[in-house]
């Protein structure tokens, strides 16, 4: 059974030309964040948890954006380096697979948000809120999101209601985590969706 994704799934850098940021991720409901790099920021999140929208406060995330991604390897080396003594334990309710777990850090915003403050002055790219950047990545992928939503319907032979049954639950889960972050930053799924499948979400996310 496929998944609905509306990204592909990172799987590390893809060489060592063409932009990277440096990512900040702060948690939403305590005082902790996620510092790393990465090609693909929007696959990066979806990566770490899959209702990022939920689980990150991306109205205070930034990125901050560099030609390659040895630059940005080495400015999130220098910013870790200079946290060292605000180093936590990762959430447990990031996944385990995506990796990057020594790279939480408990009271660093202030500190992150004065270095891409000073970075910014110097000429740097900085994206802030992330919310914007996420959400124009999102709404450049939902050709993406309509080619995956087809399959997914006819992987259940047109019948969306068969994700309701018991064994789909995984599949299901995904399907509500990825839509609900279109309509958490506000973008339309009318027409990204077949409208049997965007009827159910419907139904189903109410």
């Amino acid at each position: 059974m496929k998944y609905l994704r509306s990204s592909a799934p990172e799987t590390g850098s893809a060489g060592s030309e063409g932009l990277s940021y440096v990512y900040v991720l702060p948690c939403a409901y305590e005082d902790l964040l996620k510092l790393g790099f990465s090609r693909d920021p929007l696959a990066r999140v979806q990566t770490l948890h899959p209702r990022y929208y939920e689980f990150f406060g991306l109205d205070r995330g930034f990125l901050i954006e560099t030609d390659t991604v040895a630059e940005a390897r080495a400015l999130e080396l220098r910013l870790r380096r200079a946290l060292a003594e605000h180093n936590a334990p990762a959430p447990l309710t990031v996944r385990r697979a995506a990796g990057g777990h020594t790279e939480w850090y408990r009271g660093a915003y202030d500190a992150l948000t004065a270095d891409m403050e000073r970075l910014a002055g110097q000429g740097s790219i900085v994206h802030r809120p992330l919310s914007a950047w996420l959400r124009d990545g999102l709404l450049a992928q939902r050709d993406l999101l309509f080619s995956r939503a087809c399959a997914l319907l006819e992987g259940v032979q047109g019948d969306p209601d068969a994700l309701d049954r018991p064994e789909m639950i995984t599949v299901r889960q995904n399907a509500l985590d990825t839509l609900d972050a279109y309509r958490t930053l506000d973008l339309p799924l009318q027409d990204c969706l077949p409208t049997a499948l965007l009827d159910w979400y419907q139904r189903s996310s109410h």
